[in-house]
This record gives C-alpha cells, structure tokens and sequence, in this order.
C-alpha cells in the first residue's frame, strides 16, 4: 500500500516524497483513514513504528480542509505528552510534515520561561503540543483558551497515567468541548488503562498492530551476567573491544547517571547526562551534542526512555534494568527505528533478578545471556522460566552447628558423614574464577 491510497492530500504526498517516505507503516495503514473519517483511535503500536506520523498527517489535512482560522489565544488541535523531550520531538515532526504549508505550531513545557510560550500563543495556534502540567499554567494565566478545538491526541497517554497526570488531565478534559476528536496512541497499554482511556473516548476505532509489550524486530535484545561493582569496567570495555560508535546508556538514579558521566569522562570517553534534575536548556543541550555527534555516550534515566528519536542509533545499553518492566520496552525503543538493525544489551547483576523475571512475563520471552570473558560473574544470576512469576534463589548450605559455635568455616570440602577434624582459620583466600583477573591476595599472617 502505497500513502496515496491513505485519502492524504496531494500537497502533504509532496511533503512525504521529499522526506524519502516509501511506503506507510503498518499502524499508519490502519490509523491514518479512519482519522481522515472523523473515527476517534485508540491504537498501540511499538515505539518507533511511526505513531508521530500516523496521528500528525491526518490531523493536519483536517486542519487545512476544515474548520475556522483560529482566532487569538486559541487552539484547533492538541497534542498531549508526558515529557519535555518527547514534546520537542513531535513538534518538530509535525514542522517537518508541513514544511511551508500554511498552519501554525507551538509547543509548551515547563522547566523554562512561561512568557515566550505565551507570546506564540497570542495570535492563536493551529497545532500545539504541550505537557499537562505546563498547559494548566498557561490556562490559569489567560494565555490560551479551548473553545475552537478540533481534534485531541494523547501521545503515550499510558505513561501520562502512569506519571501521575490523572489529575491534570482530569481538569483539563473538563475544560475542552465535548464535540471533539480524540485520539489515543501509545506504545504500551495496560488492562485498566485501556479501560480508562475507552472512557474518554467515543466509539473508537482499535488499532493493535503489534502483540502487547513488544520491541521491534529490527532490535536484538541480549544480557550480560555481570557483578555490580564490575558494570562500569564492563561498559567500557565493550565500547572499546567492540568498536561502538555513539551508545544511549540508561540508569536507574539521577546520582547514578551523573556519576557514571563522570567516570566516562575520567577514561576520556565524551559523555553527558540527561535526568530530571537537569535544567531543560542543559537537557537539550546533551541532546543536541549527542545527535549532532559531539559526545559518544548519553548516559540517561527513564526521563528520556520516550521522546527520544534518534537516527541510526545502533546501540542503547541498560547499565541498571528498570524498576518498572513497561520503561524496557520503550528504553529499547530507542534503536532499531524505522525499519533500521540495533541492538539493546542488559548488564544485569544477581541484585536484578526481580526486575528481569518482571521484564521477561510482560514481553513473553527468555532474554538470552552470556558471559564477557574476563568479567565472569562471581555471584551468578538465577535462571528464569516464563509463567512461574519468581524464582527462588538457591538457599545458602546451613552451617555445621559445632563449627557456628566455634566460629570456625569449613567452606565446601566436608560433608556430614566425614567428621574431619577442624582447625579454625582467619580468612578463607579468594578462589580464582577461569575467565577472571587473578585474585588479590590474602592478608591472613601466619599463626
């Protein structure tokens, strides 16, 4: 099927032809007519499958055709998004499929100056992409009204919910007309999230172009058993062995994406880190650094997970696994986009089993794992079986009550029936592990 069967205008075909648009994707085959025919969609579709396309073309053909000139302080068509990243990126794909075609576009967060956002409302907006919280203090302050809205899209309205902006769009659905067309696109949709989100809208057309909680394809998907205290080390030796060019790292903890920057720094590897303590301009900034290529390594936290979208990225990298399951999916997401190769490799550790077993019921599959030589894990991951919900962790061999008494070890050599004799020793030396560095030493003196 080729865009021209879609019903799109000529003018926004022309625009697609210069972007080098071959052929639509499958959620832009299955979302892009009904929203030409007025359908609200509730479609979830993998991150990277061209969802931005898939709402932005048809809301933007029914803008040119249809409707009032919007007036001052008013918009026709909103876009919701839960993070300031994600919000520069549709804007700026919703820039790009107008080119020169006369509609106006604005886009508002918070962590910068409210003012120039007020002013490019002032003469009234056809498109705005926004964040709840953000577009509340605009409408607190007079700046931007509802009252000609046509249509509204809710981009990743699942982890909107999930963020905690039930309550900010709760307030702001109250404030648009009924009389709209919403639109519903996400990557991920739970059970009562879906439910909630049937609420909002009026018998919509459901579009499920890809099984729950999957990654593309495109994106191989690996893990490497690791001990905590070696993932830094490890890191950078595959950035070195392996040759990788430009590399999204993702952590768990602003602290610990700040700290390891700096340690990539301190190797001389060019580095930055995005997290929410970050202020916004600092924030685009790496970004702009990274996509133009100026740093290798983005080392981010689940701020940037979504909203994301960049180029050939061939290899993003989970330093921590993610305490929810649902932010791997859209982590990896950030490679092997349109239809290009990547690969999403997992440093996991034995302390991450619970967030691995979560990780493998939500997508249905067994991650496979393999050892880096020379950084052979000494406490070593459990296995995992899909559908048991956990694994138990081998219990620890009980201690010889006599030996307890006496605060003697007997490490594995002896069993019950063998009552050897037993001499009390102050430390036990590290045995060495094939595949490892040699171990350090013992500091135990003579007796």
């Amino acid at each position: 099927m080729s865009f021209t069967k879609l019903g799109l205008m000529p003018a926004l075909l022309a625009n697609l032809k210069h972007l080098e648009y071959q052929q639509p994707t499958p959620v832009q085959q299955q979302a892009i007519a009904p929203i030409l025919a007025g359908k609200d969609i509730l479609a979830a579709a993998q991150t990277g499958t061209g969802k931005t396309a898939a709402f932005t073309l048809p809301t933007l053909q029914l803008l040119l055709t249809q409707g009032e000139k919007v007036t001052s302080n008013c918009v026709r068509a909103l876009v919701l998004v839960p993070t300031r990243e994600l919000a520069e990126q549709v804007h700026e794909s919703i820039r790009t499929y107008l080119h020169e075609l006369p509609l106006r576009t604005a886009v508002a967060y918070g962590g910068v100056s409210i003012n120039p956002q007020m002013m490019n409302l002032r003469r009234g907006v056809d498109v705005l992409v926004a964040t709840p919280g953000r577009l509340l203090d605009l409408y607190q302050q007079n700046a931007v009204r509802f009252n000609q809205m046509q249509i509204l899209v809710l981009d990743e309205a699942d982890r909107m919910l999930d963020l905690g902006f039930a309550e900010e769009l709760n307030a702001l659905f109250s404030l648009m007309p009924r009389q709209r067309q919403t639109l519903l696109f996400s990557a991920t949709f739970s059970g009562p999230i879906r439910t909630l989100a049937g609420k909002l809208l009026n018998d919509p057309v459901r579009v499920d172009v890809t099984p729950k909680h999957s990654a593309a394809e495109t994106v191989k998907q690996y893990l490497l058993v690791v001990d905590k205290k070696d993932k830094t080390d490890l890191l950078l030796h595959l950035l070195a062995s392996r040759q990788w060019g430009q590399v999204l790292v993702f952590v768990r903890t602003r602290k610990g994406a700040e700290s390891l920057s700096k340690k990539l720094l301190a190797a001389k590897v060019s580095s930055d880190a995005i997290h929410g303590d970050k202020t916004q301009p600092a924030r685009l900034r790496a970004l702009h650094d990274f996509k133009a290529g100026r740093i290798q390594v983005l080392v981010a936290t689940d701020v940037a997970a979504r909203g994301l979208d960049i180029e050939q990225l061939p290899h993003v990298v989970n330093f921590d696994l993610p305490t929810i399951a649902q932010d791997y999916v859209h982590r990896i997401g950030r490679t092997g986009r349109a239809g290009l190769t990547g690969e999403a490799i997992s440093l996991v550790s034995a302390d991450e089993l619970d967030e691995l077993i979560a990780i493998e019921e939500l997508m249905g599959i067994h991650l496979q794992r393999f050892d880096e030589p020379d950084f052979y894990a000494e406490h070593r991951l459990p296995e995992t079986v899909l559908g048991v919900g956990s694994i138990k962790k081998p219990k620890k061999p009980k201690k010889n009550k006599a030996a307890a008494a006496g605060n003697i070890h007997l490490g594995d050599a002896f069993n019950a029936d063998s009552k050897p004799q037993v001499v009390a020793i102050r430390q036990v030396p590290r045995l060495a592990v094939p595949g490892r560095h040699k171990p350090k030493p013992s500091n135990a003196k003579p007796r």
